[in-house]
């Protein structure tokens, strides 16, 4: 295949919504279809053993919530598809707004009980940002839920993006008896406790009596009402709207019971974007430049328990990537060669000798790769667009077990180096501080290091309410400063000097007498 039909077959998008919205559930759902998994239900079953494929770490399962990002490729109808399922837990938000960076479209699930809820409203604005083309999936139509109407106006006012319903579901809860295709003037009834897909009947006029027989006659006036005014008030689907990111198209269906799944994808793949266009600090790259590029936008370390390894999770972005070949690491200005490179089904992994624009590959590392960083077959440039947090909650870390300190300190590194949260050494006393955007990473962290590499510590909150990169054109004067504030200077991973405050009214004065020091509020990946 040539470069050009490569990409064209390709879709790669993320899965986003507030937690319990079944994100997870569908997207297992959709590794049904394409094969990639053979068990339906196995996340809500209790008589299935399996935990859900895509939530693979061990605290994942016993927490029965998405912590990390994971990286699914499967085939569909001869189309290459690459789902990045992401943690809907707002304190893991970090690695979801790193994800959104990477993907070309997104499909948003939508609780019909619950509505919009406050992490979606979030994540949709990072969607906004890059003007990212959603797909919205309304869920749990088998439960009574909201009115249909109702969700299309809240998802509107809430997430400021037009919809389009491509579906319509007729009833809900227990008299819920399936959805019609408005796209393709279809009718899917819905069977309970089924996850077998349901063949879809076909009624080109809305208006013809078989209607009545298939779901009864008050549920079918009810439903000609509606399309009717469907048809009014959306006239036809305007594709360039979605893909410029100003309308989200709106299905319907019961992710846990299989419901509505397979229209969301058939739609999908014909109306999802292949690999798009990307902004670098130098110039636009489009997908189908003959020489590769590519960036980081996530690092894991302990995948696989058995084997200490770190693996960097690289979004190609034109060109062909190729195992073996040697490429420029842009930020070090480094050739860097790797030998072993892999396609991801959640933790199972597959050696890869060659990727396309769109593709994501995991990169075995040794330390050298940070999110943000861009690889080139030459070219001087950078991808942009990483989003970058200051943290909100500090804590110190104390060690438990002094015979594993090295352990400690290894362990807090690479997890540091994953964006999980950031660490900060004090310059006076070597007191280590992390700082998360929420409460549940430190239960993370200390999860993680005991099972992945023995280490135990608690943490001990602490009075800071920001850190603060520090830099000036003076050295001068930046050294009287550090000498002054010597208590509250630290260092970052990286081994850039930070400034901690401890209250709000605190750094506004610092600010006021130091004018020449510059306070920077991003982290480590918008130096």
């Amino acid at each position: 295949m040539t470069l050009e039909q490569e990409i064209a077959k390709r879709r790669t998008f993320g899965i986003i919504s507030h937690p319990d919205a079944g994100k997870t559930t569908l997207t297992e759902k959709l590794l049904l279809f394409g094969g990639a998994i053979q068990k339906a239900g196995a996340v809500k079953s209790s008589k299935i053993k399996d935990h859900a494929r895509s939530d693979w770490m061990e605290i994942e399962k016993q927490r029965g919530i998405s912590v990390a990002t994971s990286v699914m490729g499967f085939n569909y109808k001869d189309i290459k598809i690459n789902l990045l399922d992401t943690p809907g837990h707002q304190d893991f938000a970090e690695d979801t707004y790193r994800t959104l960076t990477a993907v070309d479209s997104v499909i948003m699930v939508v609780d019909c009980v619950k509505g919009v809820e406050i992490q979606t409203e979030k994540l949709m604005e990072v969607c906004r940002m890059r003007n990212t083309p959603v797909l919205c999936f309304i869920n749990k139509l088998d439960r009574e839920g909201q009115d249909p109407f109702d969700l299309l106006d809240e998802i509107e006012a809430k997430l400021k993006i037009k919809v389009h319903p491509l579906s319509w579901p007729i009833s809900m809860g227990k008299t819920f008896k399936g959805v019609y295709s408005l796209y393709e003037k279809s009718l899917k009834l819905f069977t309970p406790s089924k996850t077998t897909v349901e063949e879809a009947i076909e009624i080109s006029d809305i208006n013809d009596p078989v209607l009545d027989q298939y779901i009864g006659e008050s549920y079918a006036i009810k439903l000609r009402e509606d399309v009717e005014l469907l048809n009014g008030v959306y006239p036809e689907l305007d594709v360039k709207d979605y893909m410029d990111g100003k309308v989200a198209p709106v299905f319907f269906g019961s992710a846990v019971n299989n419901f509505g799944v397979k229209e969301l994808l058939d739609t999908f793949i014909r109306l999802a974007p292949p690999p798009l266009i990307r902004e670098t600090t130098t110039r636009e790259v489009k997908p189908e430049e003959k020489k590769f590029t590519g960036f980081i936008f996530k690092i894991h370390a302990n995948m696989d328990p058995k084997h200490r390894n770190r693996i960097a999770f690289l979004r190609v972005c034109s060109g062909k990537f190729e195992r073996g070949n040697n490429y420029l690491h842009v930020r070090n200005d480094k050739s860097i060669r790797f030998s072993n490179a892999t396609a991801f089904m959640a933790q199972d992994r597959e050696t890869v000798d060659e990727a396309w624009p769109g593709d994501i590959v995991g990169l075995f590392d040794t330390g050298n790769l940070k999110i943000g960083d861009t690889l080139t077959e030459g070219e001087k440039m950078l991808y942009t667009g990483i989003p970058s947090f200051s943290p909100e909650i500090f804590k110190e870390v104390i060690n438990k077990d002094a015979m594993k300190t090295k352990q400690l300190e290894k362990g807090l590194l690479q997890l540091m180096e994953e964006g999980v949260a950031q660490l900060f050494t004090y310059q006076l006393g070597k007191k280590k501080v992390v700082g998360t955007v929420g409460a549940l990473q430190f239960e993370v962290i200390q999860f993680r290091l005991k099972e992945e590499y023995g280490a135990t510590c608690e943490f001990a909150p602490q009075n800071i309410y920001k850190a603060c990169w520090i830099s000036s054109k003076d050295d001068k004067k930046l050294a009287e400063f550090i000498a002054s504030k010597q208590r509250h200077i630290a260092l970052d991973k990286d081994d850039k000097l930070v400034f901690m405050a401890e209250s709000k009214a605190w750094l506004q004065m610092v600010q006021d007498n130091f004018p020449e020091i510059n306070f920077h509020f991003t982290s480590e990946f918008k130096d």
